[in-house]
């Protein structure tokens, strides 16, 4: 029974372990990130930003649909199942199957979707519709290949090996500095030419994103030659997941981009101040760059969500597959307990401290031709957003919850049914809200939708397992509250007597100041929490 124990106690540290260095990882990822988006952001808050941003969600909404959401969801529970019962000869000879089938899918879907953007392109319209058109075209091959990585990546990560799936987009982001900050200033004013030297760049990264990961693949010995047939019956079981969960996910992520099509479509340009609504002319509640200043303050809020909730909740989740897969409802309560805990720590601790500092952050981006009015808009969106944070980080455990006993239908339903409500909010809040606050509707309405996402999941999720320890999560809650509340205290004192300094110094105060203080205070307070985070659990 202790050999028993102590076995099962070095797995679940290897993969609470694990989330530590995906978190590192990703933390790099997005530093690059930043500096790409920098680099993109800069080029200025025009209708041709928002056109690149807009043609970029496409293939992305494929990357966040099978990398982070639907493919990995339903793949990694049956790999793993087959791996733990039938061996690692049938669960190379399931990846291999799942590969060649969604490579067929994925030819298909990219031969579709760039015969309608070169037919779009030639129907009468604005240039900005053609231009549009063009940097979809461009990059919406980067489908094909992130989805292909991520179904690579997945099987990896049910073997613990979660290095290379983190890394991957640092491939993407160096080669879109490269584009953005190097390349496409050669081309001066011409902010078409310089933007199509970006989207291209997104392409090639793919095919190198692919490549490596095939080649790791092969050096772990998972990788078979992709074959169509004989069809491994884990491939009905993945089917069976991942069917209504690409509906309910796909729903939920086309929200999101539903979003930047309404934000195209209500912005005022020299050319159509007015949109037409049931006959009537109503005037277009947004300005040009919106996509572009909104998607600034996204990349701000999803950074540390990415670095923190997400890695966690995927190095946690091949975890929660194998104690739900063995019946072990003891040790998956107590893995929902524990990350949820940290989640709701990292989310609340880093949605404080982005509220107050936003301004300062947002001015990063004030350079070239991204004024600091853009600068000051993009910051009060950040401000909309990160009023869910703690929501955010949340639900990446929550899903994942479900995911891991193989029930895909309960969080995306909640989740179809909100993105209805996120819909209405935004197009009610985009009038209701003055002119210059309008794109907040972006954020606010996401944070309201989300929070309501979270707490229903947490009550189900209850009712279903059983009780997860909910006075340790409100014990833990109550430390972070305090310990947000001593650091906001401190971050406000502190950008009081700073406010006629350089942002930058300001950042270089504030941000280390505030993490120390809400360290050092859930370290008074006894969290086991920061315990887990600092590797002495």
């Amino acid at each position: 029974m202790n050999q028993r124990n102590e076995s099962e106690h070095k797995e679940r540290e290897h993969f609470f372990t694990s989330a530590k260095v995906v978190a590192g990882i990703t933390l790099i990822s997005r530093i690059f990130g930043f500096f790409r988006d920098l680099g993109i952001t800069s080029l200025g808050a025009t209708r041709y930003n928002d056109a690149f941003g807009l043609a970029f969600k496409i293939p992305n909404l494929f990357r966040r649909l099978f990398g982070e959401g639907a493919l990995a969801s339903a793949f990694v529970p049956v790999f793993t199942e087959v791996n733990e019962k039938e061996g690692a000869e049938k669960a190379r000879l399931l990846l291999a199957n799942a590969m060649a089938i969604l490579t067929v899918f994925l030819a298909v879907l990219l031969v579709i979707g760039e015969v309608c953007f070169f037919t779009y392109s030639f129907l009468p319209g604005p240039k900005d519709r053609q231009v549009l058109m063009l940097f979809a075209m461009i990059m919406y091959p980067y489908m094909f290949t992130v989805c292909l990585l991520a179904l690579c990546s997945a099987a990896l990560n049910s073997r613990g090996h979660f290095i290379y799936s983190s890394a991957a987009p640092i491939i993407l982001n160096i080669f879109g500095i490269a584009a953005a900050w190097w390349i496409a200033p050669m081309m001066k004013e011409n902010l078409q030419a310089q933007l199509t030297i970006v989207s291209f760049s997104v392409t090639i990264a793919g095919v190198v994103q692919l490549a490596a990961v095939l080649w790791l693949l092969k050096k772990s010995g998972l990788f078979l030659m992709p074959r169509l047939r004989p069809v491994e019956p884990g491939i009905g079981r993945i089917l069976k997941l991942l069917v209504p969960m690409l509906i309910g996910l796909g729903f939920l992520q086309f929200s999101e981009f539903f979003q930047d099509i309404i934000a195209w479509n209500l912005t005022a340009t020299k050319t159509a101040a007015n949109f037409n609504l049931f006959g009537w002319s109503v005037p277009c509640p947004l300005r040009e760059g919106v996509i572009v200043r909104v998607g600034a303050a996204r990349a701000f809020y999803q950074f540390p969500m990415g670095v923190l909730a997400i890695s966690l909740g995927v190095a946690v989740f091949p975890l929660m597959s194998r104690y739900a897969s063995r019946g072990d409802m003891v040790n998956l309560r107590g893995s929902i307990n524990r990350a949820l805990r940290i989640s709701l720590m990292e989310g609340l601790a880093t949605g404080v401290g982005l509220f107050i500092l936003a301004e300062p952050i947002m001015m990063i981006y004030a350079r070239r031709k991204f004024t600091v009015p853009d600068a000051m808009q993009a910051a009060f969106v950040l401000k909309m957003y990160v009023l869910g944070m703690w929501a955010y980080c949340s639900y990446q455990i929550l899903a994942r919850a479900f995911y891991a006993c193989k029930d895909t239908k309960t969080p995306l339903k909640i989740s179809c049914v909100l993105s209805v409500v996120n819909l209405i909010l935004l197009l009610v809040m985009l009038w209701v809200l003055p002119s210059d606050k309008a794109p907040g509707a972006f954020g606010l309405s996401t944070s309201i939708t989300f929070s309501i996402n979270a707490v229903v999941l947490i009550l189900i999720l209850r009712r279903r397992l059983g009780l997860l320890g909910g006075r340790k999560i409100a014990a833990s809650l109550a430390r972070s509250l305090i310990s947000c509340a001593v650091m906001a205290a401190v971050l406000y004192l502190l950008r009081f007597y700073m406010k006629e300094m350089n942002y930058l110094l300001v950042l270089g105060v504030c941000v280390p100041a505030g993490a120390a203080v809400f360290l050092l205070t859930v370290w008074l307070l006894r969290s086991p929490e920061i315990k887990e985070l600092m590797g002495r659990a």
